[in-house]
């Protein structure tokens, strides 16, 4: 089975095999694995495995190169959930990301054969990847191909899982005295010392750069293509302030004494359907002036409603990334309030930014319809951050394209005031 990203599946074995499969590459990448408990923390540091604690007290959890051995009769009772991630060491330094990885895959396997497969494509600017999940669910275990990329490396990923992590300062010459062993996690390898549990590899120094490749620079706008999920880039525990923008074009005006009344404008609605954790759901709307709340659930607020496509800046939704985990998922789409639906001479065109990932670039480039809404692009929790997809798909209102999307609002005719 080839899983896609954000895809649950049943695990009916306590035996797995769960292996980060990735080609040959100058990428210095590290595996490892944090057990963790219902509020998404670990109880210690004897709950993190990593090249510097390979195996888990309990013998639950085995971390064997870029592969995990997991029993699942083992995993001790406050342990709600596993999470294989992956980082680049000395990623910031070296100006290196995942976006430079092409073919990788996560591959678990059973007892006697391979269950699935998880291709990771579609990063950009990550140096931090939570892979996937097993988790216990009613009694039973479940995997979930996360594929959430992350700034900011292990250190950061240790903070986001509960794990205190210092500093790193380089090493005054010539070298202190050796210190005794201290209960908080050091980040250095080698050459480096910091208060913490020693993350080093002994005897083992970071292989040499090769200055002779020259880096690829981090793209600074990714535009998707339908279909294309793009993860955007968390920094610690939350993610910044989100803004989601639609522009669009007029028709061009037609001369003479009627000209001016722009008959044939168009209006364009930017708005969204939101699902928070808690079950509730909305809308994010001009219509009804339902312009919604940033600080406040559901943590989503419309800035205007621009009634002339005239304005430069166009019509903007906000998210707070303070409360990603109460949002499940978000759908951005927009809606012809006034004019005809010709979306061709429209050229609308949304755009996603977020601090520290890519400018996400989604064209509505399907020009053939005459239904007068429009999904647009998917925003789902996948890991803690979203994933952005592409989707760009016409519906005759608003109530058909909630149908579409299994939301479960009822709809009825409105106006703007």
């Amino acid at each position: 089975m080839q899983l896609g990203k954000g895809q649950k599946i049943p695990l009916n074995e306590n035996n797995l095999v769960i292996k980060f499969d990735r080609p040959t590459t100058a990428l210095e990448i590290d595996t490892a694995a944090f057990l963790t408990g219902a509020n998404g923390k670990v109880a210690g540091d004897e709950d993190f495995v990593f090249y510097g604690n390979a195996r888990h007290n309990s013998g639950s959890v085995i971390l064997s190169g870029d592969a995990l051995e997991i029993d699942l009769s083992k995993v001790p009772r406050h342990v709600e959930k596993i999470s294989l991630t992956a980082t680049i060491y000395d990623a910031e330094k070296r100006r290196q990301n995942f976006g430079m990885l092409r073919g990788a895959v996560l591959k678990i396997f059973g007892t006697r054969s391979e269950i699935a497969t998880f291709p990771l494509e579609n990063f950009t600017v990550e140096n931090a990847i939570v892979l996937g999940e097993v988790y216990r669910y009613k009694g039973s275990w479940k995997f979930n191909a996360t594929g959430a990329g992350f700034s900011g490396g292990l250190a950061a990923l240790c903070n986001d899982f509960g794990i205190e992590v210092n500093d790193v300062q380089p090493a005054p010459p010539p070298p202190p005295p050796p210190e005794p062993p201290k209960p908080k996690i050091d980040m250095n390898r080698s050459g480096m010392r910091s208060k913490g549990i020693n993350m080093g590899r002994s005897g083992q120094s970071s292989p040499p750069v090769d200055t002779r490749r020259e880096e690829p620079p981090q793209p600074k706008k990714v535009e998707l293509r339908k279909g294309q999920k793009v993860s955007l880039v968390k920094k610690g525990s939350s993610l910044g302030e989100i803004v989601i923008n639609l522009n669009w074009s007029q028709p061009a005006q037609k001369s003479g004494f009627f000209g001016r009344f722009r008959s044939n404008a168009i209006d364009l609605d930017l708005a969204c359907l939101f699902e928070l954790e808690d079950g509730s759901i909305g809308a994010v709307q001009a219509l009804g002036n339902n312009f919604g709340e940033l600080n406040y659930p559901p943590y989503i607020a419309l800035d205007g409603d621009d009634r002339t496509g005239a304005v430069a800046a166009g019509e903007t939704i906000r998210v707070n990334g303070k409360y990603i985990n109460d949002i499940r998922r978000i759908l951005v789409y927009t809606f012809i309030y006034e004019g005809a639906a010709n979306w061709e001479e429209a050229k609308g065109v949304v755009t996603v930014k977020c601090p520290g990932s890519p400018e996400l670039i989604v064209r509505m480039d399907e020009y053939g319809s005459r239904k007068r809404t429009c999904a647009i692009a998917l925003l789902e929790n996948i890991g803690g951050t979203f994933s952005v997809e592409k989707v760009v798909e016409f519906f005759d209102d608003s109530e058909q394209m909630d149908r579409a999307f299994d939301w479960g609002l009822r709809w009825k005719v409105g106006r703007k005031d």
